[in-house]
């Protein structure tokens, strides 16, 4: 058998084997228990890794920020919800590693400076949480993650300016995504669910609720083009990554939506929510509202950091 017909059957073998790792942890709003030749995408892209003995690299846009509304989170630091979250990312990466010796490595792109305007959350606040993420990844010894946001690819130009570079040079026109959330459900679906997480996150609207609607479903728009954008940039720097996502994504999307942690609500993500440490020595993430009346506020590094069920 001529050894390039030897390396993809391996190279296949073990881009199955990687994708039923990452399949118990599908985010989808679809069907469950796809199987990984229904992702072909993910299968190339992990078999190019693979023939080549290098690292496999995934890129996660996401992380962005804390929710403004102090009614969802503890305040706009990284608490347990994400400590929690860059654990389980890391130990994937590791688990992969026992499959794939070179190993696997995340790459976290950070796209809260994209939304900043749009989401109504200061760029101040942004930077920390950020770097905050950083010193956990560095404390935890967390070595097969690394943050990637736009300081790394604009570096100290103004917030203002650096959005509208992206959304100049990569976002698709309103008409263009119009046409697609009529056109597409999954876009549909992502499109109320930003609309949803930018409703909730409004702490102090002056407006009816109706208005508030109106202007969330206006926003909606800016962060689903501010998102492709970023999705562009993204492969730009990391062409041959394999694709990740905290939305839900069907099979055979081009990116594997993957879930962070337990939660009630398929959207929940420890940037909108607060983590609750159950009973059973589980956990999940609920509404910092919600979080409060099932549990006690527990304290680390003199912040809050979740809640601890009674």
């Amino acid at each position: 058998m001529p050894p390039t017909t030897v390396q993809d059957s391996r190279a296949t073998r073990v881009g199955a084997a990687v994708l039923n790792l990452l399949l118990p942890h599908h985010r989808t709003s679809g069907r469950t228990g796809a199987r990984p030749e229904e992702f072909p995408d993910q299968l190339r892209r992990i078999a190019g890794f693979v023939r080549d003995d290098a690292p496999i690299v995934f890129t996660l846009p996401g992380f962005p920020c804390k929710s403004p509304n102090p009614a969802k989170v503890l305040g706009h630091l990284p608490d347990q919800g994400e400590r929690l979250s860059l654990r389980f990312l890391d130990t994937l990466c590791a688990d992969i590693g026992r499959l794939h010796p070179p190993g696997a490595r995340l790459v976290i792109c950070s796209d809260g400076h994209v939304f900043g305007d749009l989401i109504q959350v200061p760029d101040a606040h942004i930077d920390a949480y950020g770097d905050e993420l950083r010193t956990i990844i560095r404390r935890s010894g967390l070595d097969r993650l690394s943050v990637f946001d736009l300081r790394d690819v604009l570096g100290d130009l103004a917030h203002d300016t650096k959005r509208a570079h992206v959304q100049q040079r990569y976002a698709p026109t309103v008409a263009d995504l119009r046409a697609r959330v009529h056109d597409d459900e999954p876009t549909r679906a992502l499109y109320r669910g930003i609309t949803r997480f930018l409703v909730e996150d409004t702490a102090d609207f002056p407006g009816s609720r109706s208005a508030l609607q109106r202007a969330c479903r206006q926003r909606a728009y800016g962060v689903m083009r501010r998102s492709r954008a970023w999705g562009d940039l993204i492969a730009e720097h990391h062409p041959a990554a394999v694709r990740l996502s905290i939305h839900p994504q069907p099979a055979g999307a081009p990116k594997f939506g993957i879930r962070l942690l337990d939660a009630p609500d398929v959207w929940a993500t420890p940037w909108h929510t607060s983590a609750l440490h159950r009973a059973d020595g589980t956990w999940t993430l609920l509404p910092r509202v919600r979080a409060a009346q099932l549990g006690d506020l527990v304290t680390a590094g003199g912040r809050p950091s979740h809640f601890r069920q009674r």
